[in-house]
């Protein structure tokens, strides 16, 4: 379903945002002070304005209410993205996420409205370290503080042709298998238990995040 996003601040994080937004096929509006950074997004927005979102007049003259959703993606200047979170909440935009630098800065977001903080560099880098370390973890989100997602590939051989219930994941390792990639690409959902596991598949688990700390060693026993 179609919707409108509203995007604070254009560097790499909400010009990234940016752009998927639009290759999906929803309607941005992307605002940033720096007229270079709005000019860049011209052609890429559905709509790309130069104003400054510390202006209550500025984000009521572009509308801000009538979003379904805003992004505050403004940089270092942690002050003027507590500010511009709190203006849009009490505007009535019903989803509010919000970039924070750091854990003190996420409790403030968080306290002034914020419907969900995210920390992309902490997040970035927990994932690298993973993919570093892991001979079989691919790629690693953290859900919450005690769950994460993550994708796995399948390398022991004692896994490779045979059915979720005969490996048993959740029994052996506590986790739940949610989707098996292929190495053709093909993604199966919601696997059943008869599903069988090749070589080369890509496992998608969900669980808790000392289960899946512990699965890379334990894939390989």
């Amino acid at each position: 379903m179609k919707q409108n996003y509203a995007i604070i601040g254009l560097g790499r994080f909400g010009g990234s945002i940016c752009r998927t937004l639009v290759e999906s096929g929803q309607e941005v509006l992307a605002i940033d002070s720096n007229e270079e950074r709005v000019n860049e997004y011209m052609n890429i927005a559905t709509h790309a304005v130069v104003g400054n979102a510390q202006d209550e007049s500025t984000l009521r003259s572009l509308g801000i209410r009538n979003f379904d959703h805003v992004i505050v993606a403004i940089g270092e200047d942690i002050q003027a993205s507590i500010l511009v979170t709190l203006m849009v909440k009490e505007m009535g935009v019903p989803n509010v996420l919000a970039k924070a630098q750091n854990e003190y800065h996420a409790k403030v977001l968080e306290r002034v409205g914020a419907d969900r903080v995210v920390h992309p560099e902490r997040d970035m880098g927990v994932r690298i370290a993973h993919n570093l370390v892991s001979r079989n973890i691919l790629d690693f989100i953290e859900l919450s503080d005690e769950f994460s997602l993550a994708e796995i590939k399948v390398s022991n051989p004692k896994f490779f042709n045979k059915s979720l219930i005969e490996v048993n994941f959740r029994q052996r390792f506590g986790l739940t298998v949610v989707a098996i990639r292929r190495a053709d690409g093909q993604v199966v959902v919601s696997p059943p238990a008869n599903e069988i596991v090749c070589e080369n598949d890509n496992l998608l688990v969900i669980g808790s995040t000392v289960n899946v700390d512990n699965l890379d060693e334990k894939l390989n026993d």
